[in-house]
Parts: structure tokens; C-alpha cells; sequence
């Protein structure tokens, strides 16, 4: 997208044109606020759990911008998210009262008002480790990185200098990655299972991730959450090819991921003495929903260990398309969408039950952080 030459305003037309901007962008809130936090954009990192469509136009197989995928998106529409409907990142934004969506920073309809309050540069296949994102033909988190410098810039076009730091400093920073870095490479391709076990691989990843956060610090990212890695065995992609004739979660691969998880908790709470002045929150995805998975009846779900897609055994992104056989017609029914990918219902749950949690965790002594 193409930006006029802009001159800087001044600090107090800057202040003028960030407060209308997230004016008129903004929606009703669905949590109080604690405190005298404010948050006026959501800005999103990561796979394909928060892509929107930034890879649309890549030549990849992780992509899905193509029916079924939206089905029960507004208007039925395939925007490139992996899901029947909309993504966390969306749900997000919306509970926290930003916005409805939140867009791709790729979409190439992005409008200007839409930087303010926030994109996501996810990409499909993406990993903590290059080789995960290499070998998905995604966009690294390196070159993701990269557009939200080009993103600031353009910001600090609009609202000025002072502007842009403010909304770096109090804006929701979200990383979702690791998954595809365990399931993908480690396990399924067994790329770097041959070179490392899983304790010094998950070593590697969590490095690697402490790296990027303190890339973000250093460009003003005061707030971040980071997800956890969820129940990987439980996928019904991990099933398949991990848990037996039975099809069982996969005893490895959710082992992995909480190894994952405790090396990544730990590294956040040592960046947090790191850097007093920002403030780094695990947002734990394995335990909600395995508790969904295990409890499927009490939210009124029927099937736990299918996607809706097809089979539902194994197929995902190109997998899943408009000539897969048997995709199911009662999706309010399954927790997964495709072989890796929740459904919007399972996601709404999940957000619903964190949205709280991720609030408050920017509250520190009774101060906003």
C-alpha cells in the first residue's frame, strides 16, 4: 500500500489526530479495563493460528484462501484465515474493544486508519526456528519484524513521533509461534529430530523466541503475550500420525510441548527483571483447551478427535479445500476446524476464558505497565 508524503505534526496535533483516530476505529469494550490501562491497538506475530491472509500471495502450501475455509466468516468469504470463521487475534481486538477485525498487514485493501489500531504480519508455517519457516515457504519472523518496522514508520507518518511511541508502548503485542517448530519439524519431517533431542531442541526454540521478544523491546514493545504452545498430541493431524490405531493424543508430542511451555515461562520471567519497565505474559493455550478436549459435552461439543474438514484425520491448508469429501455440516459440533486448526466456536471459548487474565496481566503493583 502506497502513503502520500506526509509532514510531521506537531505533538499537539499529533495527540488531536491519535485521539480520533482510535475514536472512530474503536468498539464497545466487552471487559472493564483494571485500572488506568489503556490499550489502543492489538499488533500480532506469528503462524497461522493469527494469520489473516499474509499469505495469500506467497507461493506456499500453507495458505487457505479458497473455500472451505470462511465459510461461516461475514459473507462467507476466504480471507486467508485458518479457520471456519474468525481467529484469536480477531477475538481479541474485538473483546478489548478496538476493533471487530483485525486485518492483515499484507491485505491489500489495508486502509490507513487500520495501522492505528493494529495488524497482524502472521504467516502460515512460521516458526521460532528458520528452518520451520523455510520449510513452509512462510514469511519468517526476521522479515516479519521487518514490516513492522516499515508499519511504525508509517504510523509515525500519521500521528507523528510521539504518537507512534505511545501506541508502541501501550499497544497489546501478541507472538504466537513454536507449534509448527515441535509438530512440523521436529516430529512429523523429523528434520531436527536427527540433529537434536527434545530438551535440547526446545533449548533452541525458546532462544530463539527470547531473542525476537527483546528485538520487539528495542523497538519500543512494552507489552507483549506470548502463547504457550497448546496440546499438540491432541491435534487430529498428531493423532494421525502419532497416536496408534486408536488415533490417541500423542503422549511425545504433548511432552514436548510442556517442556516447551516451562522453558518459555521461565525465559519470559527472567526477561521480565530484564526489562522492569515492560511487561512479558504467558498466555497458557495447552490447559484450556485440553480441558475442552477432555470435557467436549459440557460446551456442547460431540467430536474431539476429527476436524470438520474431510477426513478430518490429517488434512490442512490445500488439504482442505472445496473438493474435500464428507466436510461436516454441524460445525458448532467439533472443536477443530482442519487437522491443526480450532474451529471460531472453540476460539471464542478460549479468548472468552483468557481476555481477563491477559488485561490484568498488564496491571503490575496497582500501576499500568
Amino acid at each position: 500500500m502506497q502513503f502520500l508524503p506526509m509532514k510531521l505534526p506537531s505533538s499537539s496535533a499529533s495527540n488531536f489526530l491519535f485521539s480520533v483516530f482510535v475514536l472512530v476505529v474503536s468498539t464497545e469494550a466487552v471487559i472493564k479495563l483494571p485500572g488506568n490501562v489503556t490499550i489502543p491497538a492489538v499488533i500480532v506475530f506469528g503462524d497461522s493460528i493469527v494469520d489473516a491472509g499474509n499469505n495469500n500471495n506467497l507461493k506456499t502450501p500453507a495458505k487457505c484462501n479458497f473455500p472451505p475455509y470462511g465459510r461461516d466468516f461475514m459473507g462467507g468469504v476466504s480471507t486467508g484465515r485458518f479457520s471456519n470463521g474468525k481467529v484469536p487475534s480477531d477475538l481479541i481486538a474485538e473483546e478489548l474493544g478496538i476493533k471487530e477485525l483485525l486485518p492483515a498487514y499484507l491485505q491489500p485493501n489495508l486502509q490507513p486508519e487500520d495501522l492505528l489500531t493494529g495488524v497482524t504480519f502472521a504467516s502460515g508455517g512460521c516458526g521460532y526456528d528458520p528452518l520451520t519457516t523455510e520449510l513452509a515457504s512462510a514469511i519468517p519472523l526476521s522479515d516479519q519484524l521487518q514490516l513492522f518496522k516499515e508499519y511504525t514508520e508509517k504510523v509515525k507518518q500519521m500521528v507523528g513521533e510521539e504518537g507512534q511511541n505511545r501506541i508502541m508502548k501501550t499497544a497489546f503485542v501478541l507472538v504466537v509461534a513454536g507449534s509448527n517448530d515441535i509438530d512440523n519439524t521436529y516430529f512429523a519431517s523429523r528434520v531436527r529430530k536427527l540433529q537434536y533431542d527434545i530438551s535440547a531442541y526446545t533449548d533452541l526454540i525458546v532462544g530463539l523466541a527470547s531473542t525476537f521478544f527483546k528485538e520487539l523491546y528495542g523497538l519500543g514493545v512494552r507489552r507483549m503475550g506470548v502463547f504457550s504452545a497448546p496440546p499438540l498430541g491432541c491435534l487430529p493431524s498428531s493423532r494421525t500420525l502419532g497416536g496408534g490405531k486408536t488415533r490417541d493424543c500423542a503422549n511425545d508430542y504433548n511432552e514436548a510441548a510442556q517442556m516447551f511451555n516451562t522453558k518459555l515461562s521461565a525465559e519470559l520471567d527472567s526477561l521480565n527483571i530484564q526489562f522492569p519497565d515492560a511487561r512479558l505474559l504467558l498466555i497458557d493455550i495447552y490447559n484450556p483447551l485440553l480441558y475442552l478436549i477432555q470435557n467436549p459435552i459440557k460446551y456442547g461439543f460431540e467430536v474431539v478427535n476429527k476436524g470438520c474438514c474431510g477426513t478430518g484425520t490429517l488434512e490442512a491448508s490445500i488439504f482442505c479445500n472445496q473438493f474435500s469429501l464428507n466436510t461436516c455440516t454441524n460445525v458448532s459440533g467439533y472443536i477443530f476446524w482442519d487437522g491443526y486448526h480450532p474451529t471460531e466456536r472453540t476460539y471464542k471459548i478460549l479468548v472468552s476464558s483468557l481476555i481477563n487474565k491477559i488485561a490484568n496481566g498488564f496491571v503490575c503493583a496497582g500501576s499500568p505497565c
